[in-house]
């Protein structure tokens, strides 16, 4: 098939080199570069950086509705459009150009966790399992109708960055198999029940409050790895906390308990990665090497 791909971090590289291996891709719609690091260079999105290596057309416009990019759109005549984490908001315009509409692969089982974090979102709030969903896209959020869908579960210490990377592949090869089904699949609409919302991950979230249940700090801790990073004050600098599971004892919350076993509000949980300022993420036997936690973690 003829397609035009359009997305922009990690998560969305899978989704392309299979697109690339199987089908034409006539080109790859991604966010502008960005300025990052110290220096604050313009630096390109990992999709731009997968497109580039394939020698594919790399297009990255501001916005999509100015109807010079609406034309470049429909011009490149397109069977079908495959969305994965983009970044934009298509307009009517441009889901209508492709012959097959535009195709969205979603890291969870719709209607839950539409929006920008689902895969954070599921961590956080303790979910079982989560999936991926071929959705027909339409004008809402997330809200048009699934053409497939195939769950998985989600491990007890898992991590965000865990779950994106077996989310991410699972979602190649559907797509995959949605395209070369395409016309045989049935739109299932959404239902209205159960719907909620993955809003994007804020910074202010990321500070652990040890009072809380032990389940809810580990989910946290694991839910926010790598980025942001859960992070607590540890005599007097900024620790990031990025592998945990729950271990049993109790005691004062943010009372150390032993080694990095960390007592919470209820129970206690056992750090398994953790990142000091400066330096690398570490294992609790290479952190407490020549560095003594103090009794009680801020």
């Amino acid at each position: 098939m003829k397609i035009v791909f359009m997305g922009t971090p990690e998560f969305s590289v899978p989704v392309l080199a299979a697109l690339a291996l199987h089908h034409e891709v006539l080109a790859v719609y991604c966010q502008p570069p960005r300025p990052a690091g110290r220096g604050k260079a313009d630096r390109k999105s990992p999709v731009q950086l997968q497109a580039e290596a394939f020698g594919l057309p790399v297009r990255h416009p501001a916005r999509l509705r100015d109807p010079a990019e609406i034309a470049a759109f429909a011009a490149t005549d397109a069977d079908v459009a495959v969305v994965v984490a983009y970044g934009l908001i298509l307009p009517q315009a441009i889901l209508d150009a492709p012959r097959q509409g535009c195709l969205n692969v979603h890291a969870s089982l719709l209607p839950r966790w539409r929006g920008a974090a689902p895969i954070h979102r599921a961590i956080l709030a303790g979910d079982s399992e989560t999936g991926v969903c071929i959705m027909q896209m339409d004008a809402g959020l997330d809200t048009g109708p699934v053409l497939m869908r195939e769950a998985l579960s989600i491990g007890r210490e898992e991590t965000t960055a865990d779950l994106h990377d077996r989310l991410s592949s699972l979602g190649a090869r559907l797509i995959l198999q949605a395209l070369d089904t395409l016309p045989t699949l049935a739109p299932a609409p959404q239902p209205r029940t159960g719907v909620t919302y993955a809003a994007k991950i804020d910074k202010s979230e990321a500070r652990i409050d040890w009072t809380r249940p032990a389940f809810e700090v580990d989910r946290q801790i694991r839910g926010l790895s790598p980025f942001p990073g859960a992070w607590c004050e540890v005599a007097g600098e900024r620790m990031k906390l990025l592998r945990s599971r729950l271990a049993p004892g109790a005691g004062v919350p943010g009372q150390v308990l032993g080694g990095m076993t960390i007592a919470c509000g209820t129970g206690a949980v056992e750090v398994l990665l953790a990142q000091r300022e400066g330096k690398r993420a570490a294992t609790p036997a290479e952190v407490l090497r020549g560095f003594a936690l103090p009794g009680i973690l801020g």
